[in-house]
């Protein structure tokens, strides 16, 4: 019984996990309120370069919330045929 209870949780929490990984997209980094863990959003403010937009991710917890990380990453388009 045990087994299936913990399967049931995990299962829960990979479904939590994944919800919340999924990025938006927004014009400045103040707009970002309330980042969870394991959130990305893509910010596009200009700071990248060309062809890239800035990634901001819920990367820990500390004692003061959710400490963040940013780095630039390809900016993904329509697809073309």
């Amino acid at each position: 019984m045990s087994l299936r209870r913990a399967a049931c949780l995990s299962l829960l929490i990979a479904i939590a996990l994944v919800s919340t990984a999924r990025a938006g997209t927004v014009g400045r980094e103040q707009d970002i309120v309330d980042l969870k863990l394991g959130q990305r959003v893509l910010v596009d403010d200009g700071t990248c370069p060309a062809g890239q937009v800035k990634e901001v991710r819920g990367a820990k917890m500390t004692d003061k919330g959710i400490a963040r990380t940013s780095s630039c990453v390809p900016r993904h388009g329509p697809k073309s045929k």
